[in-house]
Parts: structure tokens; C-alpha cells; sequence
């Protein structure tokens, strides 16, 4: 462990096609995305758990001991009895928690449900693997929250990590001299499970892809609860737009619904379209590594002007969504929303021939709309640990304020 303590990372995520279809039985796409969550876990002092969340403004402390006593009153005393990677977090149990951290019993704000998943995540790791952890965690994100980007599930990833690092579950492959290091798959597998844990005390039901996702980086295929990890896929440059505009993802997925049960016959061919583009779209991400030609960025860019214009057929589309597609377009750029629609974000491939004029051009016009706007990539690693000489002064200035 350097001066700076553990330090991990995983990535949030974006829907590349599939959305809102995958409800209904297609497959979805889900890749990395290169903004990521990091955590920063050191030894704690004084029999002291202490969390702090500089980016939602969370500074807590708990006593060890007090913690060990809640544990037992969870698990009826017996250790491992009621936490298991592959169990469910039980509504008594979290209602206890929330009574233990002061969270409101209904508290739907991202810091009660971030402190109420590390209670749990910590008690229930800890009985499993031994006792609980006198250790300072710290935790900053590029991701902004509620977006649809995965940053729940990345945050879940890395206190999965360091959590079961700090018990001992796991190995640190971390060698002296090296920059980065990932875990083996079986001890990813058990990150992961863990990490799903967390995802459903923030979400209550997930679907499970985000967190693999965030375990395992790429490119990943969800289609009715199966999670199929694609082969070798590309690392592709893209501007990520947040337009800033909210909405209810129950409200567009119920009226997606409603809209298949009234036009069945005009509606299900264009689920079966969607599909077919996730189909073609993983045809083209997995020949890319081992073919490198510029040919596929147009049929990629294609792809996405089919589906964006799909998506607005079934009803997910939104002003702000049309107005960033004209911007983009107005620059030789191609674009669709990502995740529920209706607001929220939109993705823009970059291809290799986009100028860097260009797609400065295009930033400049998008953040002139009031949209919020990001240079990153898709197909980013998984949860990954790192040395301090491997992450750029912000993230390890964020992390250190104590």
C-alpha cells in the first residue's frame, strides 16, 4: 500500500443500443465509460470506520465496537448467518441501519442512500470474512449522480474492493514499480457479487449490468437477466452531453408500454429493429481489435442515426435530445440519446478523422445550449487498482482532503 493508501477505480456506464427494448426481451449493449468512480481506503486510527464522499458532501465516523454490537444484532449473533454475497439486503435489516445512521425511513437523497449501501456493504462483508474494519475510506467521482451514467454501481464496485481487500478476501495484485493492476477473475467475480449487493440497497431491484459493467469494463450484452461479456472490443472516443432536463424513467418505460399494447402491429417491429442494430453494432465492435479499418465508423455512425430516430418513434425522445443531435450533425457528427431518454444524456462518436477543431466546434456549441459536455471513450477497464504516481493531482487531491 503507497502513502496515499489503496487506491481503486471502476467506471460508470452508457447504454450504446437497446434501450428501453431490453424491457422487453432484446438485447442491450452496455459499455465503460472513461469517467470513472475512485476510492481511496488507509488504515483507520482509534477503532474508528470513517467515510467521507467529498462530492455529496458526506463526513461520517463510527465507533468499531459499536458497529461489531449492530452487526450481531443483524445476524442474531451469528456471524455469517444472514449476509451472503448471493442474499438479498433484508428490509429489517436496512430499516435498522437507517435507524442507526439517522436516515429518514423513505430518504431517497444519493448521500442517505450512499452512507445506508457502505453500513451494509461493511457489516455484511465484514461478517462474512471477519471483523468489521478500522479503516478511512474516501470516495470522488468524475460521474455525476441520477444521470443514468452507472455511478451508483461504480461507487458499490469500489467499496466491494476495498472492503473485501480490507478483510482479507482478496489478494492485492498490485506489484512495487507498477502503474495498475486487475484481479483475477474469480476474486472480479466475487467484487462483482458484492457490488450487486449494494446496487440493490441504492436501487432496491437492478438489473445487474451496471456493476458488471463496472467489474468488468468493455463492452458487455444484457438480454432477458443474461450478462454476456463481449470478446476483445474497441476503445472508442466519444463527447458525452448531459442536456440537464430530468425525467422519470418509470414514466417513459410505462409509456413505452402503453404505446406497444395500443399499436402492437406498428411497435413490435421496430423492438425487433432496435434489436437488430444491437446485433449489427456487436458484429462491428468485435471485428474492429483484429481489423482496424476506417470503414467501420460509418456504419457505426449510421447505426446510430437509425436508432435515435427509432427512439423517437416509441416515444423517449425530447427536444433537448433533437437540439444536440442538430449540433453535432451541424459539425459532420452523429449522435443518439443513451439510457432512459426524455432528457438526461446523449453520446457522439468520434471518429479518427474528427478534427480536433471540430469537435472543440461542437463542445463550444453543445455547453452554449446549457448542456454539460465531457471528451471521454467507451470500452474503458473494469475495476482497477492503482498507484498513486498512476492518477492525475485532481483525483488524488479530492480523495485527500481531510
Amino acid at each position: 500500500m503507497s502513502e496515499h493508501g489503496l487506491l481503486v477505480s471502476a467506471p460508470g456506464k452508457v447504454i450504446l443500443h437497446g434501450e428501453h427494448a431490453v424491457v422487453h426481451g432484446k438485447a442491450a449493449l452496455a459499455v465503460a465509460l472513461g469517467l470513472r468512480t475512485f476510492l481511496r481506503l488507509r488504515p483507520g486510527g482509534g477503532e474508528r470506520l470513517r467515510i467521507h464522499l467529498p462530492g455529496v458532501g458526506v463526513r461520517r465516523e463510527w465507533d468499531v465496537a459499536e458497529l461489531s454490537a449492530l452487526r450481531g444484532r443483524l445476524t442474531g449473533g451469528a456471524n455469517t448467518a444472514d449476509f451472503d454475497e448471493s442474499k438479498s439486503p433484508g428490509v429489517e435489516q436496512l430499516d435498522v441501519l437507517k435507524e442507526f445512521a439517522g436516515i429518514a425511513a423513505d430518504a431517497s437523497a444519493p448521500d442517505s442512500l450512499a452512507i445506508l449501501a457502505f453500513l451494509y456493504m461493511c457489516l455484511a462483508i465484514s461478517a462474512k470474512y471477519g471483523d468489521v474494519p478500522s479503516v478511512d475510506i474516501a470516495v470522488w467521482s468524475e460521474l455525476p449522480t441520477g444521470a443514468g451514467l452507472g455511478s451508483s454501481a461504480a461507487y458499490a464496485v469500489c467499496l466491494a474492493a476495498a472492503l473485501l481487500h480490507a478483510c482479507r478476501a482478496i489478494s492485492c495484485p498490485l506489484k512495487d514499480g507498477e502503474a495498475t493492476a486487475r484481479w483475477p477473475e474469480e476474486e472480479m467475480s466475487l467484487i462483482n457479487s458484492w457490488a450487486f449487493q449494494g446496487e440493490r440497497v441504492i436501487h432496491g431491484n437492478p438489473s445487474g449490468v451496471d456493476n458488471a459493467v463496472g467489474t468488468w469494463g468493455g463492452a458487455l450484452r444484457y438480454q432477458s437477466g443474461k450478462i454476456t461479456s463481449l470478446k476483445r472490443v474497441p476503445t472508442l472516443r466519444i463527447l458525452l452531453t448531459n442536456t440537464k432536463v430530468p425525467r422519470s424513467t418509470k414514466v417513459l418505460v410505462a409509456g413505452v408500454k402503453e404505446k406497444i399494447l395500443k399499436f402492437p402491429a406498428i411497435m413490435n417491429p421496430v423492438l425487433d429493429s432496435i434489436d437488430a442494430i444491437s446485433q449489427e453494432c456487436q458484429s462491428v465492435l468485435e471485428a474492429m481489435p483484429t481489423n482496424p479499418s476506417p470503414e467501420y465508423y460509418p456504419v457505426l455512425e449510421e447505426l446510430f442515426d437509425i436508432n435515435q430516430h427509432h427512439l423517437n418513434v416509441i416515444g423517449v425522445g425530447h427536444p433537448s435530445l433533437d437540439r444536440l443531435c442538430r449540433v453535432t450533425a451541424s459539425h459532420g457528427l452523429h449522435s443518439k440519446l443513451t439510457g432512459a431518454g426524455g432528457g438526461g444524456c446523449g453520446i457522439t462518436l468520434l471518429p479518427p478523422d474528427a478534427t480536433p477543431l471540430a469537435v472543440e466546434a461542437a463542445k463550444r456549441d453543445l455547453c452554449a445550449c446549457g448542456f454539460e459536455c465531457w471528451e471521454t471513450d467507451i470500452g474503458a477497464p473494469g475495476v482497477t487498482l492503482h498507484s498513486s504516481s498512476a492518477l492525475n493531482a485532481e483525483v488524488l487531491h479530492a480523495l485527500s482532503e481531510s
